[in-house]
């Protein structure tokens, strides 16, 4: 998909789940949070600090809660895309719009605004030379992107570890978002940030 400036124009790009798009932007935007576009998709955000996000994929659509580990989740609907790798993200995932309980979301979204309002999040821990944090930039594109996902994980870690800091290093939000839609291709081909033709 194609760099997008409004959640307008993302949800005309995806049409296929257009209707339930508008009905998930409709039940936040009833909220106090936030909209923008940030990864290139809907994000919503409270203070300036991201709460969830809404896309669209081949075969579902989705709002992925950024400390989703904190909620309560009584109806059991989320899913954590990368066990062991994913600290607080969650994923409600849909598959038409039969699936949207319009009340059961809505009290998902107030009580992550709720945990927001109250600090709850997962901290980065400091990493050794050996650990490779990942930024939440590209953990996203992992999360939604399968082969992305497959591709990096296939890198080596001092491979892996120059990706991140190529976006961590980047001081604006659109700089880090230009610098991933650089490497992907990098990535997906296997190659090193500073050698595209030499495998990790």
């Amino acid at each position: 998909m194609q760099k997008v400036t409004s959640v307008e124009e993302y949800i005309a790009e995806n049409s296929k789940f257009s209707e339930e798009l508008i009905l998930l932007r409709k039940l936040i935007n009833s909220t106090e949070l936030e909209e923008t576009i940030k990864w290139n998709m809907p994000t919503y955000c409270l203070n300036g600090k991201n709460v969830l996000g809404i896309g669209a994929f081949k075969n579902h659509f989705c709002i992925w809660y950024h400390q989703g580990v904190f909620l309560k989740d009584e109806h059991d609907l989320l899913n954590n895309a990368q066990e062991d790798k994913t600290k607080g993200m969650r994923q409600m995932r849909f598959e038409n719009v039969n699936d949207i309980n319009e009340n059961v979301v809505l009290s998902y979204v107030k009580e992550a605004i709720e945990n927001q309002k109250l600090g709850k999040e997962i901290k980065v821990k400091r990493t050794t030379k050996k650990d490779v944090s990942i930024p939440e930039l590209i953990n996203n594109e992992i999360q939604v992107n399968s082969e992305f996902k497959k591709a990096f994980q296939a890198l080596s870690p001092s491979c892996q570890r120059e990706y991140c800091n190529h976006i961590t290093e980047a001081k604006r939000d659109t700089t880090k978002i230009s610098r991933l839609e650089k490497i992907k291709s990098m990535i997906l081909n296997g190659n090193g940030l500073h050698d595209k033709y030499k495998n990790c």
